[in-house]
């Protein structure tokens, strides 16, 4: 009977009683977990309650994915490595635990001493991650000191500000340094050190100031790194700072119909001057807009060449002072401006270090065959890109978090595809929709307009090629953006009016002009911004700057020249507008005004009236 049972149990399905304990154990545990994670509010995190309350008053529902999963991990003194995806709330999720700890100790001691050092690549990142602080540590100023030193200040300035210990310093690697060597900066009481963007602190040439910090660092700091790719430079941070973190390779569940919907048009070099003036002439592109190109003359090619159609744009790029810069991003946020053109310098220095990556692994294969070729690649590598004259640690295109930016436009499109990855990252954040659109010059259209040519698109094939790939390997897919070239090509003698007018000598004015202009402005947002911030109106930074021959007839489009859909599209807000009454305001000037042409003569319709007592 045994072995006939035997045989019964191993043809037929399970009995019921053993079928039961296999699902009711193994699925529950999933969907509970699954539901545990998304029912997690910031109270279940164990932060201080201080800080509670500066959640709530920023309105966080429920925290993200990173912070549910990296908070616990930094509040139990774990060293972390979070990688995540830009705008899911990295910067949170290392300072509220951050807080939470110093808040933990000055309650047991108060003693005065800096025990958190954080470090970013750039300063626009470092004044956002200041200005996190404040508002989280809202409800607790007082217990909080935090320093920033990437303000351009003296030394003795910088003395006067560390000299009472602060809880907070917030620095790049460079000025850390600098400040650590002079013993100005003190690290012996450290408990806590952040590398914000860590992908990108060793591209931007930091490498040996951080090797030099992690000899001064003491042992048994927390080490917190966020990131939002995991590249060689994120295994050489665990390197030189010799750490085993715990790994948190995050991702956001999206959303039907949210994230990053992802366009490439194939274009020569002059018809991205024509396909960037007929989105924005007739509205194709609707809401704030982001333009990245590959350097400052570029920056102001296309503004110059904008306001000959009379689209009003403004400028990021490392020439201009660090409060106009901060200030520009600002207005953007609030809805002031509509576009900004922004040089992605760094760009060429990330470039540079693909390139001696690959000559790496070039020079390995070739060991095994020829030598002589093997140390020709290696020496390939060696040639240092032109050093930019503006502000070395400018970086707008990583880290900083610009708000509701419905598009992204690579003019120039970058040379790395991890730069892709951070420029398109400043659209669709933190679960909202957004479109990136890239401009590729095939190699066979390069150099054909050579004033409107950029070294950079010579590669422009071969990096959206790996750009192609890298994003389906995440699961997102490039797709071509048709333009209707039959529509377009009518508009082809205006812009190359417009272009011609734009030439290396209005450039160069160009610059000269807005550097002055923000210097001026500059100084005026150090005196007023806290004073009086509703004076600042007039310090708009999206002004014409005059420099090229204007044409007027560019400003308007003709009826005949508009298809059907762009008509709409361009007139749609317009409303009504009074002809005749501006006819009438242009006779008056510089000349005699006829009594004539009144409806109604004074002389006739004049009654005089008795005076009452």
């Amino acid at each position: 009977m045994g072995a006939i049972k035997r045989k019964r149990d191993q043809n037929e399905e399970p009995t019921a009683a053993e079928k039961p304990a296999q699902t009711e154990v193994e699925k529950p545990t999933k969907s509970s977990q699954k539901k545990e994670d998304e029912e997690t509010s910031f109270v279940d995190l164990g932060l201080d309650p201080r800080l509670l309350q500066a959640v709530a008053q920023q309105k966080f529902a429920k925290p993200t994915l990173v912070q549910r999963k990296a908070i616990p991990l930094a509040l139990n003194g774990q060293d972390v490595l979070a990688k995540a995806d830009c705008g899911s709330g990295k910067t949170a999720a290392y300072i509220l635990p951050l807080l939470s700890s110093i808040l933990k100790r000055k309650a047991i001691d108060s003693t005065a001493s800096t025990s958190a050092l954080i470090l970013v690549p750039t300063r626009e990142l470092a004044d956002q991650v200041s200005k996190a602080i404040e508002l989280f540590a809202a409800f607790c100023a007082k217990d909080i000191s935090t320093v920033k030193l990437t303000d351009k200040v003296s030394n003795a300035v910088q003395r006067a500000l560390l000299s009472n210990s602060p809880d907070i310093v917030i620095s790049t690697p460079a000025t850390a340094w600098h400040n650590v060597s002079s013993s100005t900066l003190s690290l012996d009481k450290l408990t806590h050190l952040v590398l914000d963007e860590a992908d990108l602190v060793l591209s931007y040439g930091y490498s040996e100031d951080l090797e030099n910090l992690s000899r001064s660092v003491p042992k048994g700091v927390q080490v917190i790194m966020m990131s939002a790719t995991l590249t060689d430079e994120v295994n050489t941070l665990k390197g030189i700072f010799r750490r085993d973190p715990t790994l948190l390779d995050l991702k956001e569940k999206e959303a039907e119909g949210e994230g990053i919907t992802q366009f490439v048009a194939k274009c020569g070099e002059d018809e991205k001057f024509l396909l960037a003036y007929v989105i924005f002439k007739l509205r194709l592109i609707k809401g704030k807009c982001i333009i990245f190109v590959s350097d400052i003359d570029r920056c102001y090619r296309l503004k110059l060449f904008f306001e000959q159609f009379g689209i009003r744009s403004c400028i990021l790029n490392s020439e201009l002072p660090l409060n106009s810069r901060v200030h520009v991003v600002e207005e953007f946020n609030k809805h002031v401006y509509d576009i900004i053109i922004a040089a992605d310098e760094k760009n060429d220095m990330l470039a540079d270090d693909e390139a001696g990556e690959e000559a790496q692994d070039g020079s390995k294969k070739a060991q095994d065959g020829d030598d002589d070729e093997a140390e020709t690649e290696t020496k390939r590598p060696q040639k240092k890109a032109k050093k930019s004259k503006g502000d070395q640690e400018y970086g707008v295109s990583r880290g900083v978090d610009f708000k509701k930016v419905s598009a992204v436009i690579n003019f120039d499109l970058p040379t790395t595809a991890s730069s892709y990855t951070h420029r398109i990252g400043r659209t669709a954040r933190a679960g909202q929709t957004g479109m990136a659109l890239s401009f590729v010059v095939p190699k066979d259209l390069y150099r054909k307009h050579m004033p409107s040519s950029t070294p950079t698109s010579e590669k422009d094939e071969k990096v959206m090629a790996k750009i192609v790939r890298q994003q389906a390997k995440r699961g997102k897919e490039v797709k071509p953006y048709n333009f209707n070239m039959k529509q377009v090509d009518p508009f082809r003698y205006r812009m190359n009016d417009a272009l011609r007018a734009v030439t290396k000598v209005a450039i160069r004015e160009a610059r000269t002009r807005e550097l002055r202009q923000e210097l001026l402005k500059s100084e005026k947002l150090k005196r007023y911004f806290e004073e009086n911030p509703t004076e600042l109106t007039h310090l708009r930074h999206d002004g014409e700057l005059r420099t090229a021959r204007q044409q007027a007839h560019l400003k308007h489009i003709p009826e005949y020249l508009l298809p059907k859909d762009g008509k709409q599209a361009l007139t749609g807000d317009v409303g009504f507008v009074a002809l005749r009454k501006d006819r009438k305001v242009k006779s008056k000037k510089g000349r005699g005004f006829k009594v004539g042409a009144r409806k109604r003569d004074p002389l006739k319709t004049f009654k005089a009236r008795r005076k009452t007592k």
